[in-house]
């Protein structure tokens, strides 16, 4: 398998200008991958070995980092994070590289945003949406967005070993800036089921088999003209390491 462990970062702007931050490896059809909320490209694909995994299958992974993740800047400005600006930062990217034919993925809060751009109108081959259902990409979730506005909000506050407290832990260690992550929750757009209906690009939805979405995931695919539901194993934290999410997307990507 590729050894993936130091891959060179390379930036880009958002349509506003903001500094972006990606990352690439393999040779072959571009996949463009947009990994979760306060997690990083490097986290969701190259520490789990999805991407070399799927570099080793023939593909380019080009990886970025969202506004306010990883290597990309976090601007403080609430003006900076309007609506569906995630969305935005990633057709900039597919402008700054050129990308005319290629294959679209992404996990959680990337999932979402390959939806979006899916109904604003991205044309790649293929598509998949991992750990996301229709409960979430229609705004009927908003459990979780409440949780984690409670987390970043309310440091230092949560009893060790609650769910809460292992949230802020991991905002430590991974350098989230709660501040730049709260402006991120205000610029997510819900999709309605019409939009979804105009969804062409075949879509895989994959989701982990004790994830919490898995029923809404089966719907969300049967939402979609060319949807295909798929379970691996993991939660939502875990599932982006399982080898068979790899093998999953990586079988899906080749039935072209």
């Amino acid at each position: 398998m590729a050894d993936l462990a130091d891959l060179t970062v390379r930036h880009f702007r958002g349509r506003d200008g903001t500094r972006l931050a990606f990352r690439e490896c393999g040779t072959g059809r571009p996949l463009v991958l947009l990994h979760g909320f306060f997690s990083s490209a490097t986290q969701n694909w190259v520490r789990s070995g999805f991407a070399a995994a799927l570099a080793d299958r023939g593909h380019r992974l080009v990886m970025p980092d969202l506004r306010a993740h990883g290597d990309s800047s976090a601007p403080q400005d609430a003006a900076r994070y309007p609506a569906d600006v995630l969305t935005d930062d990633a057709f900039a990217l597919i402008e700054h590289l050129a990308l005319a034919d290629y294959d679209l993925g992404g996990y959680s809060l990337g999932a979402r945003t390959v939806v979006r751009m899916l109904v604003r109108g991205a044309t790649p081959r293929r598509a998949v949406v991992a750990g996301q259902g229709l409960r979430e990409v229609t705004g009927h979730g908003g459990e979780v967005a409440r949780y984690l506005r409670r987390v970043f909000g309310n440091p230092g506050t949560f009893e060790p070993g609650s769910d809460e407290w292992k949230a802020e832990q991991w905002l430590q260690r991974t350098g989230g800036d709660p501040r730049a992550l709260l402006h991120v929750l205000d610029t997510v757009v819900d999709t309605s089921v019409g939009a979804l209906s105009g969804i062409r690009a075949p879509t895989l939805v994959v989701i982990g088999a004790d994830d919490d979405r898995d029923g809404s995931a089966e719907a969300l695919a049967g939402a979609l003209p060319r949807g295909t539901h798929a379970v691996v194993p993991g939660n939502h934290t875990t599932a982006t390491a399982a080898p068979e999410l790899a093998e999953t997307v990586a079988s899906f990507l080749a039935d072209q």
